[in-house]
């Protein structure tokens, strides 16, 4: 067999090989999508957190809602009002306050107010603990301790205190991560102008709540009949407090007879003295 004859296919597979690289190259330029600048531009101010407290399913989510369907600039709660100035001024529109948010963690049962009932040797994580038995502790509505929302926070803002999670309202920015982390729902999202909140979510009743934690609401109603402004109110043995209503008096606080009721100020002193 000669050389050409040897080479001829080489060079045809070769010449095709090429051929098809210049119609790709070619069609590459042609078929390509302008590019969007609007959306680069409102994706660019956004913390890239993607928790999806805006309501979308993260930051380029929200950013193409915002460029091209006219959300609001006002949602993206961990950027607060300086992320919504850029957004507003890239999109010429008026500013809207942006509702500023913090988490709290609606359990009161530490270790001084609650006990184990097993020992665990498991992985230390919460959602695997909660999977026996739910969880070590005697009530089965509480924190579990192992720190899956402090792994889910970006921002720093929780610490373990006393064997329950406590966040930082200072530092938290309301994204939402560490409750959708949480195994037992126990942490909530409310307005940075709410103090006051109910560190218990059991909905077992009074008698049995008391026993198994003394921080624990007992559904008792002496917050629900302290409050003047009806913000307070007591279903299923738990109490509930609507931020919409309540003023932070702090009257309920005083009124609850186990604690239950915290304030913010509470649970932040109890991470500077950690």
């Amino acid at each position: 067999m000669g050389v050409g004859s040897m080479l001829f296919p080489v060079i045809i597979v070769g010449g095709i090989g090429l051929l098809s690289s210049i119609i790709l190259v070619v069609a590459a330029k042609v078929m390509a999508l302008p590019a969007d600048e609007l959306f680069d531009k409102v994706r660019a101010e956004l913390p890239g957190a993607n928790c999806g407290a805006c309501g979308y399913a993260g930051c380029d989510d929200y950013a193409k809602a915002v460029a091209h369907d006219g959300a609001k600039t006002n949602l993206c709660v961990p950027g607060g009002d300086a992320v919504g100035h850029k957004l507003s001024e890239a999109m010429g529109v008026a500013f809207e306050d942006v509702e500023e948010q913090y988490a709290v963690v609606r359990c009161s049962g530490n270790c001084y107010a609650t006990d184990s009932i097993m020992d665990y040797e498991g992985k230390q994580s919460c959602a695997a603990c909660n999977f026996f038995y739910q969880g070590k502790g005697s009530c089965s509505h509480g924190c579990l301790g192992y720190g899956d929302c402090i792994a889910a926070c970006q921002y720093g803002a929780i610490s373990i205190v006393d064997g329950i999670a406590v966040i930082d309202k200072a530092v938290c920015v309301g994204c939402g991560m560490c409750a959708k982390a949480c195994p037992n729902h126990l942490i909530t999202v409310i307005p940075a102008t709410s103090t006051v909140y109910v560190g218990c979510s059991s909905h077992d009743k009074g008698a049995f709540t008391r026993k198994v934690c003394k921080n624990g609401c007992i559904g008792c109603k002496k917050c629900e009949k302290t409050c003047e402004n009806g913000a307070v109110t007591v279903t299923d043995n738990l109490a509930s407090i609507d931020p919409r209503k309540c003023t932070s008096c702090g009257a309920c606080v005083t009124a609850c007879p186990t604690g239950a009721i915290v304030t913010c100020a509470s649970r932040c002193e109890a991470i500077v003295g950690e």
